[in-house]
């Protein structure tokens, strides 16, 4: 397994030369730890088929099934799909997911830990992936800032990226919201938690699902987080990962935000993500 690390304080080590799927239980153990140091890992060149990369799932940890099964593949439900292609003449998965800045599933009361993901069917043009350094970010905010919220609890809730299905079809749109309010309801995380494998603190809040400050009028908590974004989105803060064919990237959730591309109108795209629990606390108090 040959690793190329990169520079210091930059994300993502790239391993290459390497089938995942003839991976020793010793070189999976090796391959976390360098995702929890790295952030984010890329195997270059993979060929591989739906089985072997549930299996390669597995032996990192276990696979999460995704709460809505729209997103599932029909025959791998461990498997959460991306697509604007269509399937043997039916819908596969769905469009244009994840592109706003957001954490996996920061709307659960356990979110999740690591996150894969293979392209199946690239666009042409544009084939990228943004991600922030929430550690990083941490580490620059101003004392002051770091200090008041060091204490505090955000909200975060799932039902503004709700998307729309066949299903609903004649519902008022509050009672759409309503409804998936009731599975998904807003839950709180600290606003800077501690890794359970580095024991570094990373700033844990993203535009995507973070709504609130627990404590917080409306008003406060809109004026406190719109300065957080302003800053955590700053351009030195992103890392464009350009996507090559037989790339894999797994990474860590609770370090990095992410988002995802834009496809040009015209262009397939589908992608197939695979959510992984690995065994550790979300985070530690």
């Amino acid at each position: 397994m040959k690793i190329h690390q990169p520079e210091t304080e930059k994300i993502g080590a790239e391993i290459v030369d390497t089938n995942v799927a003839d991976l020793t239980n010793t070189e999976v153990n090796l391959i976390k730890e360098l995702v929890y140091e790295y952030k984010l890992v890329v195997f270059r060149g993979q060929e591989i088929n739906d089985d072997q990369y549930i299996e390669f799932a597995k032996k990192i940890g276990t696979p999460q099934i995704y709460p809505q099964d729209n997103y599932h593949h029909p025959e791998y439900p461990e498997i959460f799909v991306s697509s604007n292609v269509a399937k043997d003449g039916k819908k596969f998965g769905v469009a244009g997911t994840g592109r706003y800045w957001h954490t996996d599933c920061a709307f659960l009361e356990q979110p999740l830990p690591l996150t894969m993901l293979y392209p199946k069917v690239l666009p042409n043009s544009i084939r990228e992936t943004y991600y922030i350094d929430m550690q990083q970010v941490y580490k620059k905010l101003a004392p002051n800032l770091k200090n008041y919220l060091d204490d505090k609890y955000m909200i975060h809730e799932a039902k503004w990226r709700y998307k729309v299905q066949a299903g609903d079809i004649d519902k008022a749109i509050i009672d759409i919201l309503k409804d998936f309010e009731k599975q998904f309801p807003p839950v709180k995380h600290p606003a800077v938690i501690t890794h359970p494998f580095t024991h570094q603190q990373i700033l844990y809040i993203n535009q995507g699902f973070t709504t609130g400050v627990k404590g917080l009028n409306y008003e406060a908590s809109q004026e406190l987080l719109q300065e957080l974004f302003l800053f955590i989105e700053r351009e030195e803060h992103i890392y464009t990962h350009v996507w090559q064919e037989g790339d894999i990237l797994l990474w860590d959730n609770r370090t990095l935000n992410h988002k995802a591309s834009t496809v040009p109108k015209g262009e397939n795209s589908v992608s197939y993500r695979i959510g992984i629990y690995d065994g550790l606390p979300f985070y530690v108090a």
